[in-house]
This record gives C-alpha cells, structure tokens and sequence, in this order.
C-alpha cells in the first residue's frame, strides 16, 4: 500500500495528515517552517485522527510558539540586543563590561544580563554564558533523576554534562553513567525531562527496541512529540 494526503483544520490551526504503512500516529512540528504533519496507518478512520489532534492542541499551539521565537540560524556575537533560549524562553542579551568576576543574571521582563571585563573576546563571552547554562542544568537535572529511578526501580550512579554535537545524551549501562547535553538548557524543559527519562531507561533495556519504547510510552505518552520536536530541523 502506499500513501495518502489530506488536510485538516483545527482551532484556526492547518495540520497535514499522511496515512502510510506505519503502525502508529505520529506527530511532527517542522522548525523551519512551523508546518504540523500528523503521519497515521492506513486504517485509522478521519474522525479518530482529528480526536488525537483535538487532544493535542495545546501542545501543537505551545510548541509553535516557541518556534516562532527560535532564533535565526546564524553564529551569535554575545552582543545587547541578541536573543538567547533558556528552557524553551527567548530573553534579550544585554552586555556590561565591568572590571569584575565575570557573571550573568536572569532579569524580569525576559532580559539576560551578562557581566564580562571590557575587551572580552566573542570566545570568553560565550564560555561565560555556556558555564551559565551548565549551571541551570545542574539545578534541575537531580530532581528529574530522581524522579526516574524511582518509577523505573533502578540507580544511576554518575551523571555530567557536557557539549555534544550529534546526541541529546548518552548512557554507559555498564557503569550506570549518563551524559546530558549542554543544549537542553536551550530546550522547554519537557524536552530535558524526556531525555533524562530516555537515558535511564537504557538501565532496563540497552536497545532501542519495542521494549525500550513500551517502558518510554508507559511513563511518557506524548514521547514521540517530544522526540519528533527535538530532532527535526536541530539547530545543532
């Protein structure tokens, strides 16, 4: 069997509807042009498609807002003005120099602060912000690995963070280790959580198979959403 295309509205909202040879509904938000493609199997009647979409419309809306405000693909200058991510939210940078230990600060009214000394390099700005982000990382990761554990009756025994260019996160089941990347910061927090979840799920089952993704769609229904969100047109 092949495919077929249709289109549905719902709540002011056009969603492209693709029956394929698939065996479940899938749905996708595209970053780069804020399109909303639902992909089901071939027998699935248009009424239940549009029940899924009707459930869904929350985070289909939550989620093009936050593509709206992504920031353009360009390399960024740490200079006032520039918009930065931080868990899903865009904030204007605004940059002091200042003879002082380097920081930034999180400012009502969705402003970053970032103290640098005067004739701070474009790389010393950003490896302030990137320590920054690290550190809000750090804050909240803790609390969601414990969360985890708990649900998932295992212990993670070692956990960072660091820069990755190709992963969200990794896991050393042997060590029951696992590895975050630094992005997440930039990411709603939906996505950190979902990740975290993903990689101490590895702790039951290596492979990223039928069982891995039971255990994902018992704890986390919408994961696919998710998933599909984080990793069509990356900015990465």
């Amino acid at each position: 069997m092949g495919t077929s295309n249709y289109q549905l509205k719902v709540d002011g909202i056009q969603i492209d509807v693709v029956k394929k040879d698939i065996k479940n509904i899938n749905l996708r938000i595209y970053r780069s042009n804020g399109k909303v493609r639902v992909s089901t199997p071939q027998r699935v009647k248009k009424a239940l498609i549009r029940n899924f979409i009707v459930e869904k419309i929350g985070w289909i809306k939550r989620h093009l807002k936050i593509i709206e405000k992504q920031l353009p693909k360009q390399k960024l200058k740490f200079e006032t003005g520039e918009k930065h991510l931080l868990f899903g939210e865009m904030y204007e940078l605004v940059v002091f120099e200042k003879t002082a230990k380097p920081r930034v600060e999180l400012i009502e009214k969705h402003k970053i602060h970032l103290y640098v000394r005067p004739g701070s390099s474009i790389e010393k700005k950003e490896n302030v912000m990137r320590e920054w982000y690290r550190d809000h990382l750090k804050e909240r990761i803790p609390n969601l690995i414990n969360k985890w554990e708990s649900r998932l009756g295992v212990n993670v025994k070692d956990w960072g963070v660091k820069k990755m260019k190709t992963r969200w996160g990794t896991c050393n089941i042997r060590d029951a280790r696992i590895w975050l990347s630094l992005e997440l910061a930039k990411k709603p927090v939906d996505c950190l959580n979902y990740v975290v979840l993903h990689e101490i799920a590895h702790l039951h089952e290596r492979y990223h198979n039928d069982h891995f993704k039971s255990i994902l769609s018992k704890q986390m229904p919408d994961w696919r959403q998710i998933e599909s969100l984080m990793n069509h047109e990356s900015d990465r």
